[in-house]
């Protein structure tokens, strides 16, 4: 069944803007600021081409270090963004929120590249690249759901424990969701393009069982690593 995968030429990849540049005109029609629309369209299109030209450099470099500085940025960037909901002083959770993503998803990454898949080199960028996005933003996700569930539920006066406990399973909906809809309802991204680019659907199976594994499995330690961490911080500014 291998195959190459089909090529989208320029005039078909133009079509596709189609169905988003209707919903800008209904935008329009019932004016309601189509102007965020095409802005969020415009940097969609310039962020995937300078990703694209960035992974291809990447790729073609096979460098370990630049694997490495590139997971940085990626930890980095998610818990700078995992904050955003946060009401608390965010330099207090910064560097908490780095070192649960980084001993969350990056105990995840290692055993999940070196264990199951056995890359070689242990850094294969276009394996190590993609698998480490999707643990820390799925980590990203859980921290940012945690934190804003874990401060409503204080407002509302429970006490640290009970609040923690509700955050966590606040903080697993998305990725649990996703669990029972896998297969029935979505036929997730990585699944889909190994399909498309010919491999086997039963070996595309595998993987995507191996990436559901992974995102649960980074997500919830995450978010058990930070609760535990954060603990001090809140009953600190609770008793104030």
């Amino acid at each position: 069944m291998q195959e190459s995968i089909q090529s989208i030429s320029y005039i078909h990849l133009a079509l596709a803007f189609l169905p988003a540049f209707i919903v800008i005109g209904i935008l329009y029609h019932w004016r309601l600021s189509p102007g965020n629309g095409v802005y969020a369209i415009f940097r969609m299109v310039t962020q995937l081409l300078l990703v694209g030209y960035i992974l291809a450099f990447i790729f073609a470099a096979e460098n370990a270090w630049i694997v490495l500085i590139v997971i940085m940025i990626m930890v980095l960037s998610a818990s700078w963004i995992a904050l955003r909901t946060s009401h608390q002083k965010f330099s207090v959770l910064f560097s908490k929120a780095i070192i649960s993503i980084l001993v969350g998803g990056g105990l995840i990454l290692v055993f999940i590249s070196q264990f199951v898949l056995e890359l070689s080199p242990w850094y294969k960028p276009n394996y190590m690249i993609p698998i480490a996005g999707m643990i820390f933003a799925n980590a990203m996700n859980s921290i940012s759901l945690a934190v804003e569930r874990l401060e409503a539920e204080l407002n509302r006066n429970l006490d640290y424990e009970e609040a923690k406990k509700i955050a966590f399973q606040a903080s697993l909906i998305p990725i649990v969701n996703s669990l029972f809809a896998v297969g029935l309802v979505s036929l997730p991204g990585m699944m889909t393009g190994q399909i498309l680019s010919g491999v086997s659907p039963l070996i595309a199976v595998r993987y995507q069982i191996v990436v559901m594994c992974m995102i649960f499995g980074s997500g919830g330690i995450t978010a058990a690593i930070f609760l535990s961490m954060v603990k001090s911080i809140y009953e600190d500014k609770k008793s104030t």
